[in-house]
């Protein structure tokens, strides 16, 4: 499905071509998931977390996006965005505004942002991973999928939230 606004196709473009903080952190202090069973779309984000002036501020967040490409945008802005700030602060922050450097989203995509959200909110909830698993084994085999069904038996199993369509 195209987009009407060439402007958001071409920041979409760029994050999609260089997104930032792709992929899983070994060393995450939490780590959340959402996904919606209307689009298929996933998002996992880890984050890590450091001391400064007294403060728990996030030091350092990562993501794997399933879906459209507005979602793996949407989250690599996002994980630049979020650094320095306090759970509070990043707890409070919207899918939109975690999209406003691609500018506003388009009804059909404003989900997207929305998916980033959740997942971030997820991560940021109470539940620390201690020793988080790797979603794909070192020969790339394994979906995100196979690695919600075997953290089901772990000992610290992953939180998956599913959205309703317009949450």
């Amino acid at each position: 499905m195209k987009m009407q606004n060439p402007d958001l196709q071409q920041k979409i473009a760029e994050a999609i071509a260089n997104p930032k903080n792709m992929g899983e952190m070994a060393s995450a202090d939490a780590v959340g998931a959402v996904g919606s069973p209307n689009c298929g779309d996933m998002v996992r984000m880890w984050v890590k977390f450091k001391e400064e002036n007294g403060k728990k501020v996030i030091d350092r967040a990562t993501f794997q996006a399933f879906g459209c490409e507005t979602a793996i945008a949407v989250a690599s802005l996002a994980t630049e965005m979020i650094k320095g700030k306090t759970v509070d602060e990043a707890f409070a922050l919207s899918g939109q505004e975690l999209a406003r450097d691609l500018g506003p989203l388009p009804p059909m995509k404003i989900h997207c942002g929305e998916l980033v959200e959740g997942a971030l909110r997820s991560a940021l909830r109470p539940t620390v991973v201690s020793n988080p698993k790797p979603l794909v084994s070192q020969t790339g085999a394994g979906t995100l999928l196979d690695s919600f069904a075997s953290s089901a038996t772990a000992t610290k199993p992953v939180k998956m939230v599913f959205l309703k369509e317009g949450e």
